[in-house]
């Protein structure tokens, strides 16, 4: 019988210095989605898809001056068009810009929407703008006289004809 009560109290001292595991229950906490609203522009585009102005960039960089390719990106409005908001330009980061048109025309952008993000789709292209031209751009922009007369050599530029903007809204 003494056995018997030894190795109970033996079986007993061991279960109860068992290694107890705390367990915790861990609340998931999912990251808060926040919707973002857009204001859409020519065609109707979706938000999905769309690569950084930095990528959009390199694109750039490796294309030659009538090289054309597809794209939707997304980056800061540096500038719009004074006169009408006929054209954009977008910050590319490294002191880059594109000038973005909209195709025939057919729509134009707010402007005053200088710092907003936006959401741009249609064709990426490397083009020489002439000298007229950019002073053109220049005097839509309000440039002074001064700075539209030291534009004196045609300018390799990124250019997007955009079908469709997405401003996003805060």
């Amino acid at each position: 019988m003494k056995n018997i009560f030894s190795l109970l109290l033996l079986a007993l001292i061991m279960v109860s210095c068992k290694n107890n595991e705390q367990k915790t229950e861990v609340e998931i906490v999912e990251p808060e989605t926040k919707e973002i609203a857009y204001a859409s522009f020519g065609d109707k585009i979706e938000a999905d898809n769309a690569v950084d102005a930095s990528v959009m960039a390199e694109k750039f960089k490796a294309m030659q001056v009538g090289d054309s390719v597809s794209s939707k990106m997304v980056a800061k409005v540096d500038e719009v068009c004074q006169a009408k908001g006929c054209w954009m330009r977008l910050d590319l980061g490294n002191d880059e810009q594109v000038m973005v048109k909209f195709k025939d025309y057919g729509f134009f952008m707010p402007k005053n929407i200088a710092g907003k993000e936006v959401i741009i789709n249609g064709q990426a292209y490397v083009s020489e703008v002439s000298v007229d031209e950019q002073r053109h751009y220049a005097e839509d922009a309000g440039k002074s006289e001064e700075e539209i007369a030291e534009i004196t050599e045609p300018k390799r530029t990124y250019s997007f004809m955009a079908d469709g903007v997405l401003l996003i809204e805060e």
